[in-house]
């Protein structure tokens, strides 16, 4: 028998809802770690009293007693485990784990019996169900009955709103009523907050900003209260889990963040953290409305009857010794601000400051975020969606929630770079980072221009041009006129020149390749020989399961599959491969896969006649352009000089034509938006 017993996955109620865990067994205490919350539970072993194994809906749980009144519950344990616990129990706890059935005969009629924190409701001894009273907001009384009203807890699914007992009359001989000393028991282990006596101190007017405003805060024994000019917070210390003191980039302003679950609620707006915004400048005298020696008898010199100092540090210290928690600050990462212990970054479009921390991640403050390092599967680096000179940081949670903090400056990469990896977080992109440096480089040489691109577009492309002119037309225009013939003075007006689009030659089209329905067929894959053989299986172990929901389930059990079961199935996709080479070969060595001389050469001939009926397109296209370039001038061109007439350009079309002479096309315009000229 080992030293300590660990179990992971086990179960521990919280107001009507599963939180899973680990609890370990160790001969100093019992702790239970909770995954969701990071809660700790302590259990030392020298209160350990009575320790119950029962029958639950989860398995089998064990129930804790301990001398001071306190009951612990955990459930998800395994029938076999009973025997190893048990004998653990004996050996360093020296207390027996007792064997107890609940009721399940259904009966609404029995006992109630309030043992410590609990409310059991018994018939025959049997327990049929416990109530935690720490879970009652209410107890209300009537004839002959009292009704008990819960606290709501968001995770649940369904909620149990209230419960009501009928308490039977007792006898006339007895003076106290039934009804009244049942809702007193209750009353007196249940959570219903009652501000009783003094506070022990006021805070007036704190700036707060989630929930958003100015608040007195009064501090009592037990609870905290929220007094603003709209709303008031009771919170019991008991919701606490946790106390942040966060300096501001600025250095001139301090955050207080108190971690609440459950969390306080406005309306639908549930608030998990309460963050309270101080002046370093700010001073206070305090004063506690307690006795000296009361002060140093509860609270054991953490604090005293009169104190002075920063606001901040008055607040902060009597929450650590009311609530009994540590309180986090910053570590020893500094981010590229001399002397910031933060990061300047947005969360869902708001702004915010991102904390690194020895053990986790705080952002604030709209919407407040702690993400704790155990919780974390993985976190990236990821390029900025709108500029390169920032760059988000993405955090995936083992739930499969993704946090993404985004337009932070690339001057912090380097420094949360190193932090992430110094505290062996698991980084996506690991391998990139001088990648990233040169890519948050500074580029404002190479910045993209999109008109410039537009430009070179055409070119890239290999574009022809769309629009075509005549280069010469000035020439041949002003040659006759040259004499003196025309009327001088009068000038007339070039004619628009028909734009002429050039038609793009088709590709032929690509002849799909055949299937050669003799070749011997390809060798299945490992994973595939496998999924073939293990298909029947996969379908009985689910029955109704559909064709995709088995590719899906298959894909991961072959994740989970041994290394050296997967080398058996790779041997065998080995072999395939070999026996398929030796088919193909022997397939092609027979003749099969090659085409007949009969069909190559009536594709050579087709291809023949398809490139003569190219060549005499394109020269016939070739002709039309250039006769058309004769007889039009460009749109844009105006001639200087006086245009000869038609019967002329007629005659000089003719004399060109004779000579053979092609028309030169030396300028393409390529296509220009606006009403832009030619010079």
């Amino acid at each position: 028998m080992g030293d300590t017993l660990e179990f992971n996955e086990i179960y521990h109620e919280s107001k009507g809802s599963w939180n899973d865990g680990r609890l370990r067994f160790s001969k100093q205490n019992v702790v239970y770690k909770s995954s969701k919350t990071g809660k700790v539970d302590n259990i030392p072993a020298a209160e350990l009293s009575v320790a119950t194994w029962r029958r639950v809906c989860l398995g089998h749980g064990i129930k804790l007693a301990t001398s001071n009144g306190h009951v612990y519950k955990y459930d998800g344990f395994r029938d076999t485990d009973y025997e190893r616990i048990s004998e653990f129990f004996k050996a360093n706890y020296k207390v027996e784990l007792t064997e107890k059935d609940m009721c399940v005969k259904g009966w609404n009629w029995g006992t109630a019996k309030f043992s410590g924190p609990l409310l059991s409701f018994d018939v025959n001894d049997s327990s049929v169900f416990e109530i935690p009273l720490a879970s009652v907001s209410q107890c209300a009384t009537g004839k002959n009955e009292v009704t008990l009203e819960f606290h709501q807890n968001d995770d649940a699914e369904v909620s149990l709103m209230e419960v009501r007992f009928y308490v039977p009359p007792g006898p006339a001989d007895e003076g106290a009523d039934p009804v009244e000393a049942f809702a007193q028991n209750v009353r007196s282990k249940a959570d219903v907050i009652q501000a009783t006596g003094d506070a022990v101190c006021v805070f007036k007017e704190l700036q707060c900003l989630t929930p958003r405003g100015r608040y007195d805060i009064l501090i009592y024994p037990a609870f905290l209260h929220l007094h603003g000019k709209t709303f008031d917070y009771k919170i019991p210390y008991t919701t606490v889990l946790r106390l942040f003191l966060l300096p501001s980039k600025d250095q001139r302003q301090m955050f207080f963040v108190i971690s609440l679950d459950p969390p306080i609620k406005q309306g639908q707006t549930r608030y998990h953290f309460l963050i309270l915004h101080f002046s370093k400048e700010e001073e206070l005298k305090l004063t506690l409305n307690m006795s000296e020696e009361e002060v140093e008898k509860r609270y054991e010199g953490k604090l005293s009857k009169n104190m002075s100092g920063s606001l901040y540090e008055m607040v902060s210290r009597v929450m650590k010794a009311l609530v009994n928690r540590k309180i986090t600050v910053p570590g020893n990462f500094q981010g590229n601000t001399p002397g910031a212990q933060c990061i300047t970054c947005s969360y869902k479009a708001q702004s915010g400051l991102l904390y690194p921390l020895e053990r986790g991640f705080i952002y604030v403050h709209k919407p407040p975020v702690h993400l704790r390092f155990e919780e974390i599967s993985s976190v990236n680096f990821a390029r900025g969606t709108t500029t390169t000179r920032s760059f988000d940081f993405e955090v995936e949670t083992k739930q499969g929630n993704q946090f993404t903090f985004s337009s932070i400056e690339r001057e912090e990469y380097g420094k949360l770079f190193d932090f992430v990896n110094a505290k062996k977080l698991h980084i996506k992109n690991r391998g990139f980072k001088e990648a990233k440096n040169n890519e948050y480089s500074d580029s404002d040489d190479d910045q993209h221009d999109a008109y410039l691109e537009r430009m070179k577009l055409p070119q890239l492309l290999g574009w022809p041009g769309r629009y075509v002119y005549d280069s010469n037309a000035s020439e041949s225009d002003s040659g006759s006129g040259g004499d003196g013939s025309g009327d001088e003075g009068k000038k007339k007006p070039a004619k628009k020149a028909k734009v002429v689009k050039e038609k793009r030659e088709r590709k032929p089209r690509k002849e799909k390749k055949q299937k050669d329905t003799n070749a011997p067929k390809r060798p299945m894959s490992s994973y595939m020989l496998w999924l073939n053989s293990s298909r029947e299986r996969i379908k009985s172990e689910n029955p109704g399961i559909s064709i995709t929901e088995i590719s899906k389930k298959a894909g991961e059990m072959w994740k989970q599959i041994g290394k050296e079961d997967k080398e058996e199935w790779d041997g065998k996709a080995d072999e395939a491969k070999k026996t398929y080479e030796k088919a193909m070969k022997e397939y092609r060595e027979s003749g099969g896969g090659s085409s007949t001389p009969a069909k190559k050469e009536s594709k050579k001939k087709a291809g023949g006649k398809k490139e003569d009926k190219k060549r005499k397109s394109g020269g016939g296209e070739k002709e039309k352009e250039q006769g058309g370039n004769d007889s039009f001038k460009s749109r844009e061109f105006i001639s200087s000089e006086e245009s000869s007439s038609d019967g002329e350009r007629k005659k000089a079309k003719k004399a060109k034509k004779a000579k053979g002479k092609p028309q030169s096309r030396d300028k393409v315009l390529h296509c220009h938006h606006g009403n832009n000229r030619m010079n």
